[in-house]
C-alpha cells in the first residue's frame, strides 16, 4: 500500500475509534473543524538525550525498548497527533546501524555495544503502519555531556580527530568552524537518510552552544585559517552554520528527493531593541549567541518548515507568545517556507512555572490564537513523556478544543 494510501487508512481507522474518546476529554467544547483543509501539523518530540522520554533507562532488553517506543506512537495516535520527531543522533552517536559513528549509551549503558535490533527502522516501519509521519531528528555538533574524551568509545570519530573537538561549559563539542567537521556530520546523518524512508531530517535549537558566563568557545585557530574574509568572527560563526543549513539542504535531496528539512530553533531571532526587525522581545537572541540566523532562512526558502520553541507563556513579560506568534508569521508570509510552532507541554502544571502554566487552558489559547493566522500551520508538543502522562490534563484540553478529528500533516 502506497504511503498515502496508508496513512490515509490508518487515519479513517482512528476516526471510527476516537470518536467518542474526544468528547470526554475534558471540559472543554471539541472543535472538529482544521484551519487548512490541506494538511495540519500535530506533532510531538521524542527525545533519546539522557534517555529524557526514551528509553525509559539504560539497558533495557531489545523487547522492552521496542515495547516503550511502539507505546509513545500508540499515544501519539490515540492524541490524534500526525508526526513524531525522533532523536536519532542525541550526542555523535546513532540509533542505527551507522557507517559513521557508534550506537549509542543510552540504549545499553555502553557506546558503540548493538542493542540487538535497529531503532530507526522500527521507528520508520511502525509510525507509517499507524499513519504516522516519522520525522528523524539530529544533533549536528554535540558530541557528550561531559568533556572526557577518553569516555568516549575508542572507535569513536572524536577521539581519532581530537583537533575538530572544543570543551565548553562542561561538554564535548564539535567545532562548526572547521569545513572537515561540516562535512564529516552531514555524512553521518545522510547515512541515515540513504538507510530509511524518513518523511524529514530535523535539527533542533543547538548550533553554537548556548552561551555560558565566564567561558569562551575557543574556535580562535579555526578563525586565523578559515574565517580571513569575515568582518568579524560573528559573522563568520553564522556563516558557518548558514552553510551547514544549505548543504544539508542540498544533499537530502541529492540522498532522498521529497524528503523535508525542518529546523526548530530558540523562539527569538533578535529582540527589537537590537534590531528593528525583531521581535519586540527581551531574551536571548538566536542570531548573536547561537549564530543561528534563523529568519534568513526562512526568508530565503533554504529549509521546509520552522518550528520555532515558542516556550512561554501569555504576557510573558520578556518573551510573551502573543507577541512572538504574529513575529513569526509574518516572516513566513510569502514564502515557500511552512511555519509550526513549538510548544512547551512540559511546562504545563510544574509548580516551578509562573502562575499561567499551573492553568490546563494555557496551551490551548495556544493553539487558538494560532488560528487566527493563517501563515501558522500547526504546533509541535514538547515532548512525548508528557504527552503521555499528561499530569495536568493541558494536553487532554488541546485534543478536546482542537482534535476533534484526525489530521493529515501538510505535505
Amino acid at each position: 500500500m502506497g504511503r498515502v494510501t496508508r496513512r490515509a487508512f490508518a487515519l479513517a481507522a482512528l476516526a471510527s475509534l476516537t470518536a467518542a474518546s474526544g468528547a470526554k476529554a475534558s471540559g472543554a467544547t471539541a472543535v472538529p473543524r482544521r484551519r487548512h483543509p490541506v494538511g495540519e501539523m500535530r506533532g510531538m518530540w521524542l527525545a533519546t538525550v539522557a534517555n529524557r522520554d526514551w528509553p525509559s533507562r539504560q539497558g533495557l532488553t531489545a523487547a522492552q525498548q521496542r515495547a516503550e517506543l511502539i507505546a509513545h506512537l500508540d499515544t501519539a495516535v490515540r492524541r490524534r497527533l500526525n508526526t513524531v520527531i525522533f532523536q536519532v543522533r542525541p550526542t555523535a552517536d546513532a540509533l542505527w546501524p551507522s557507517s559513521y559513528e557508534p550506537w549509542s549509551a543510552y540504549l545499553t549503558g555502553t557506546q558503540g555495544r548493538a542493542p540487538g535490533w535497529d531503532p530507526l527502522g522500527t521507528a520508520v516501519r511502525e509510525a507509517h503502519a499507524r499513519g504516522l509521519e516519522l520525522h528523524a531528528w539530529f544533533n549536528p555538533y554535540r558530541i557528550a555531556n561531559h568533556t572526557d574524551l577518553t569516555k568516549l568509545v575508542a572507535s569513536h570519530p572524536a577521539r581519532k580527530r581530537p583537533d575538530w573537538v572544543v570543551r565548553y561549559g562542561g561538554k564535548l563539542y564539535y567545532n562548526p568552524g572547521l569545513p572537515e567537521v561540516r562535512a564529516f556530520v552531514q555524512d553521518a546523518m545522510m547515512d541515515a537518510v540513504a538507510k530509511y524512508p524518513i518523511d524529514a531530517v530535523h535539527f533542533d535549537d543547538y548550533f553554537y552552544p548556548y552561551p555560558v558566563a565566564g567561558q569562551t568557545f575557543d574556535d580562535d585557530a579555526a578563525y586565523d585559517r578559515h574565517g580571513g574574509g569575515f568582518v568579524n568572527r560573528a559573522d563568520w560563526r553564522r556563516d558557518n552554520i548558514d552553510r551547514l543549513v544549505r548543504e544539508t539542504a542540498a544533499r537530502i535531496q541529492e540522498v532522498r528527493p521529497g524528503t523535508q528539512f525542518g529546523i526548530s530553533p530558540f523562539g527569538v531571532w533578535r529582540n527589537a531593541g537590537t534590531d528593528p526587525l525583531g521581535s519586540n522581545t527581551r531574551a536571548l537572541q538566536a542570531y548573536d549567541e547561537l549564530y543561528a540566523d534563523t529568519r534568513k532562512w526562512v526568508r530565503e526558502n533554504w529549509i521546509d518548515y520552522i518550528c520555532p520553541q515558542l516556550y512561554w507563556h501569555i504576557g510573558n513579560a520578556a518573551a510573551d507568545y502573543k507577541v512572538l506568534l504574529p513575529w513569526w508569521a509574518e516572516v513566513a508570509r510569502g514564502t515557500g517556507t511552512k511555519l509550526y510552532l513549538g510548544e512547551a507541554l512540559y511546562r504545563a502544571g510544574d509548580p516551578a512555572q509562573p502562575a499561567a502554566w499551573q492553568d490546563p487552558a494555557e496551551l490551548s489559547r495556544h493553539l487558538t490564537l494560532a488560528r487566527n493566522r493563517p501563515e501558522v500551520r500547526g504546533h509541535v508538543f514538547f515532548a512525548a513523556r508528557e504527552v503521555a502522562a499528561d499530569p495536568s490534563g493541558a494536553m487532554a484540553r488541546v485534543v478536546a478544543d482542537h482534535y476533534g478529528q484526525p489530521a493529515m500533516p501538510p505535505p
